[in-house]
């Protein structure tokens, strides 16, 4: 096979990053820049101001490579973005309004006006819409603006503006993106209580297609400026936190990723939907058909920077590897409240005594803990065995978590090379330009940088101060 070259693009809250990769997921080039923010940003955002960056980032990228690479083998682009963030375009494809940021708390009360109606109406999909979903977004914009309805041609996702403002194409999205616009991924269709009876009419709904679909080319105004000389494949794109687990890799059935960042995020893929009545675990529709089900924890690693500014951490990591397991049970929970695995609202933290190395230590093992609650669960409700973990974020660059991480939950973990947003856009961009499949695709570009296997002596030790953790939890009215 020759060399194929694809380009990914983030666009993230506070700036964008573009890379390209080869056909074997190697990058060969990445260019960021980072948002001029104010204290409105995580409210409203310039739109323009993410494709001005796009328009500077991409020419700096294929001018760095054109000495090195054939341009002719650039195949395909794709976008990744924040889901929930939506923007009001007119005929002429520009914003109405500032893109309406997924952190924008504003649309809380359309957001239990949009739920109410949807737990009514449907009886599968998604209905857990909250103020950082898009339909109520968009329910808030016809409140407040009702006089701009007239001008409005589409309520877009914010990938699909870049996709858009790339191929001219902006009446066409993605199934990881309209989920939470309501879009019903069982029946592939927008329901009709969104147009009766929240209002948003079927003329400013897209049409929505699986995440990397060819919806056209770059404009060949943007070809022949940006010195490119063959038609480049635009698809469609999906939301960031899909383009993290592309990258990781987990993308068929028994794969899943844990991405330990400010929070412990995971998600998967499974033959079949999860249904989980407690609503902590929702699904997005895998491109091949399969299921991605996942959850985001309040649990993750910000306590790192918070109760141990100013340690060496790896050094602390060094010394926790040598007193394994801790004798005391931590939960490092730094707010009220815990949405993934399990919903409790009243949760506080478990915080252990002892001197630095002990605290810190116990802190590791309890997201461990929190980390295999979740795939205990996620297996029982699924039927389907986990064979191995995935592994990124930062919480990823300690090889003692790593090592407390695979022996508590007794499977290997993986860390992984290349995780940003940009880079699983880049492999969706050849999942169907180039490869069969996104599962062909992520064979082929996805490779592990380190697999560390369970210890079995630690894994026995673990299983018994696992079974204390949730005594605790339950003690505490925390877990029943």
């Amino acid at each position: 096979m020759n060399n194929a070259y694809f380009i990914g693009i983030d666009i993230g809250t506070q700036g964008a990053r573009v890379v390209m990769l080869d056909n074997t997921g190697v990058q060969i080039s990445a260019k960021e820049e980072v948002f001029p923010l104010n204290e409105n940003s995580r409210q409203e955002q310039s739109p323009d101001t993410w494709w001005q960056a796009c328009t500077r980032l991409i020419p700096q990228l294929i001018e760095e490579v054109k000495q090195n690479i054939p341009l002719d083998q650039i195949k395909a682009i794709s976008v990744t973005s924040t889901s929930g963030t939506i923007i009001p375009i007119d005929h002429n494809f520009d914003p109405l309004h500032p893109a309406i940021m997924y952190s924008d708390p504003r649309s809380a009360e359309q957001a239990s006006f949009c739920k109410k109606i949807a737990e009514t109406e449907m009886k599968h999909g998604y209905t857990a819409f909250n103020a950082s979903s898009g339909l109520p977004k968009m329910k808030w914009f016809l409140d407040h603006f009702p006089e701009r309805s007239s001008k409005l041609y589409k309520f877009i996702h914010a990938a699909d503006f870049i996709t858009g403002r790339l191929s001219g194409e902006y009446n066409i999205t993605d199934h990881s993106n309209a989920m939470k616009s309501g879009y019903d991924i069982h029946q592939f269709n927008w329901p009709a209580y969104i147009t009766d009876q929240i209002g948003i009419g079927k003329e400013w709904l897209q049409e929505v297609k699986p995440s990397g679909t060819q919806i056209g080319t770059i404009k060949p105004a943007l070809m022949k400026e940006w010195g490119l000389t063959t038609a480049v494949i635009v698809t469609t794109g999906l939301t960031d936190g899909c383009a993290s687990q592309i990258a990781a890799g987990a993308v068929k059935p028994g794969q899943w990723n844990t991405t330990i960042g400010t929070t412990l995020v995971i998600k998967g893929v499974t033959q079949k939907e999860i249904t989980d009545p407690s609503g902590a675990i929702y699904n997005h529709r895998h491109p091949s058909g399969y299921w991605m089900p996942g959850g985001a924890s309040n649990t993750g690693a910000d306590w790192v920077s918070k109760l141990f500014a100013g340690e060496d951490l790896e050094k602390l990591g060094e010394q926790a590897a040598m007193h394994l397991p801790a004798t005391s049970i931590a939960w490092p929970l730094l707010q009220t409240g815990e949405r993934f695995p399990f919903v409790a609202p009243q949760a506080a933290g478990i915080w252990p005594d002892g001197n630095t190395v002990e605290r810190f230590t116990a802190c590791m093992e309890g997201v461990a803990f929190i980390e295999r609650y979740a795939f205990e669960k996620i297996s029982q409700l699924s039927g389907e065995k986990i064979e191995r973990i995935f592994s990124a974020g930062g919480g990823s660059n300690s090889d003692t978590w790593l090592k407390i991480r695979s022996s508590i939950s007794n499977v290997p973990v993986c860390k992984m090379k290349n995780v940003s947003g940009a880079a699983g856009a880049a492999i969706l961009a050849a999942s169907q330009s180039l490869y069969g499949s996104l599962e062909e695709a992520a064979a082929a570009m996805v490779n592990p940088e380190l697999t560390i296997e369970p210890d079995l002596r630690l894994a026995e030790a673990y299983d018994q101060k696992y079974k204390l953790f949730i005594e605790e939890l339950k003690a505490r009215k925390i877990l029943n």
